[in-house]
């Protein structure tokens, strides 16, 4: 009471500072008897004030609040009057019996204010009194308001009188449309589709919006009834809404007349400015087909930008593949117009259809460079063996480097053709490096005597970019078939071939008396990325004999080979490593350093505890944080006993 007390002292003053201040202060403190004084603040000239009045008036709340800001509706000053309205709409529901009578006064300005706040409570007894204001006030514009909060309210109770306003004058039926439309009662279906025949076009546009929102089967019968007697702008809405309401597959439940109807009012929505009908009448098209939609949705595809517009064309090119392959797209697919055909390519694509291979690949010597990648991309993933020689004088006949790679795909990955192997692995030796990775996939794939013995002639070549893709194909084919060829490449003068070797007899790791000496002797490659990959593949390959090697690579003269080294240690949780991961925390990289701590963290126990308190008094904040971070681990990991 005291600190209420002295608040009202200071907000009867003049100061501004003062006045903000105290006023602040009387919100923290929930000051209710400092109300007035504050609701009087709310027409002070400082916007400071008038700011840190509002808030106050909001935080303490309550009917005290309400009852002294209804007087200040009848200021003629806007900002205060305005900050009036905004308050009790925020606080109508603390006190609505008070508001209520408001919605009787004389003046309509208050009786618009009044129901203006009282879409605001989210309270049952608001909807009565407005839903009278809406059927009984004899301002228009109170009318309008009382539907705007009901449809804030969107109570179902609210119907009733809205359905019946809908007979007001216009400017009030835009109000009740969109609170119908909010609340979704299947009782304003009827009300609203009776209402079309005495409606403006602008209402009864709103009107079939307002039914495509509520989705309620009720109204699709009313509405395509409606479709002969309407002009176009309004049959394209009402395809919009009937689509919307029943969505694509449900359409196919309409009778046969009624479908074919309805597509030929959507192909006329096709050409509607509106995006949104555009969009309803391909989805709706997308199930009720036929060669003219598949024409016009091509068009409509054909024309939209890839980049810009990739979502919408997504969806059309979807719709092109649900009305399926219809000769409009295959003249589209062999069209002079790029655009066409690029869209026909895409919509082949989303078919689950056996001939579209054969048709893509009829229109496949038609095109240029650019579309023909595109054709054989579709073709590698949806072919089959019946495509075998297709591929093959594809592969004969082109240069293209994107187009080669996905017949590679298709002819070694896919069919694992023994026949083409030969001239697979003519792409070994081609001037682009993607291409040759293309072709060395296939061969790895196709296998066999045949490619073992071209890849024994690359291991013996003084190339060694083919001794290199020889010991990765070998690794890939079969570690144990090509053990003797893959330890001897270890030994090899090229430090890539020594690492792809060491990548390739991971798979042995599960029979350590094999695969560990070899690694043994690259910890001591003169290479760092051999050394690196040496430590990664003992990480991989965890077993307890490793421990003494990554011990050892903790003294490498490469920082990167003791991160690595760390990593695997902390990962496995190695308590032996602890006493050789200490000294690393003085190390002069920092790097190291944070690496260490990061592993004594996962490592955990009493040994790494005490290490990293003896560095927890670091004062450079990078560590710090990490020391506190491996300290608060392990004090988890402890008490939850792991």
């Amino acid at each position: 009471m005291l600190e209420c007390k002295s608040i009202i002292e200071r907000l009867g003053g003049d100061d501004s500072e003062v006045l903000r201040e105290a006023a602040f202060e009387a919100g923290e403190a929930r000051c209710e008897d400092a109300v007035p004084l504050l609701a009087g603040l709310l027409r002070s000239g400082n916007l400071g004030v008038q700011e840190a009045a509002d808030r106050a008036l909001r935080s303490i709340g309550g009917q005290k609040v309400i009852q002294v800001t209804i007087p200040l509706l009848r200021v003629d000053d806007a900002p205060a009057r305005n900050l009036a309205m905004d308050i009790l709409r925020a606080l109508a529901s603390q006190d609505v019996a008070a508001l209520i009578p408001l919605i009787h006064d004389p003046d309509a300005d208050i009786r618009i204010f009044a129901a203006d706040i009282l879409g605001a409570t989210d309270n049952p007894a608001a909807v009565q009194v407005l839903g009278e204001a809406l059927l009984k006030d004899p301002e228009v514009n109170v009318r309008y308001q009382a539907a705007v909060s009901l449809g804030s309210l969107a109570r179902p109770e609210a119907a009733e009188s809205l359905n019946k306003a809908m007979e007001d004058e216009e400017w009030v039926q835009y109000a009740v449309i969109e609170a119908l439309s909010k609340i979704k009662h299947s009782s304003s279906v009827g009300a609203l589709v009776k209402a079309m025949a005495r409606t403006s076009d602008l209402v009864t546009s709103m009107i079939i919006d307002a039914l495509g929102e509520m989705g309620n089967i009720k109204a699709v019968p009313m509405l395509l009834k409606r479709l002969e007697e309407s002009p176009t702008a309004l049959r394209n809405k009402i395809v919009k809404a009937v689509v919307r309401i029943l969505g694509g597959k449900s359409l196919q439940l309409l009778s046969r007349d009624e479908r074919e109807n309805l597509k030929v009012y959507m192909l006329v929505a096709l050409d509607d400015e509106d995006l949104e009908v555009q969009d309803a009448a391909i989805q709706g098209l997308a199930f009720v087909g036929g060669e003219r939609a598949s024409e016009a949705v091509l068009k409509i595809a054909s024309r939209l930008d890839p980049d810009r517009d990739q979502e919408r064309l997504q969806q059309t090119v979807r719709a092109l593949a649900q009305i399926g392959l219809t000769s409009a797209l295959r003249s589209g697919l062999l069209s002079g117009n790029a655009d066409e055909a690029r869209v026909a390519v895409m919509a082949l694509a989303h078919m689950d259809d056996a001939s579209v291979p054969q048709v893509l690949m009829d229109a496949f010597w038609k095109h240029g460079r650019d579309l023909q990648r595109q054709i054989l991309g579709v073709l590698s993933k949806t072919a089959g063996p019946s495509a075998k020689q297709f591929f093959l004088d594809v592969l004969d006949r082109h240069e293209d480097g994107k187009v080669i790679k996905s017949v590679a795909y298709f002819l070694g990955q896919k069919l694992h053709l023994e026949e083409a192997a030969d001239r697979l692995f003519a792409l070994l030796e081609h001037k682009y490096d993607d291409v040759k990775e293309a072709g060395l996939e296939a061969c790895i794939a196709i296998g066999g005597p045949r490619v073992n013995a071209r890849f024994r002639e690359f291991y013996e070549s003084e190339d060694p970019v083919k001794r290199l893709m020889a010991v990765y194909a070998f690794g890939r084919m079969g570690q144990a078939e090509h053990w003797e060829a893959l330890k001897a490449a270890l030994e090899d003068e090229v430090p890539d071939i020594r690492k792809v070797a060491l990548e390739a007899i991971a798979g042995m790791c599960w029979e350590s008396d094999a695969w560990l000496p070899l690694l043994e002797g690259r910890l001591k490659d003169e290479s760092r990325e051999v050394r690196l990959t040496a430590i990664d593949l003992m990480g991989r390959c965890y077993r307890k004999e490793v421990i003494p090697y990554l011990l050892s690579a903790l003294d490498d003269e490469d920082d990167w080979v003791k991160v690595r080294a760390l990593d695997a240690l902390g990962f496995h949780k190695e308590r032996e490593a602890v006493p050789h991961i200490v000294p690393l925390l003085v190390n002069p990289n920092r790097l190291v350093v944070l690496k260490a701590v990061e592993a004594l963290g996962s490592i955990g126990g009493t040994s790494a505890f005490r290490a990293l308190l003896d560095v927890s008094t670091s004062e450079e904040p990078e560590l710090q944080q990490a020391v506190e971070s491996s300290i608060a681990k392990i004090q988890e990991e402890h008490e939850t006993g792991e």
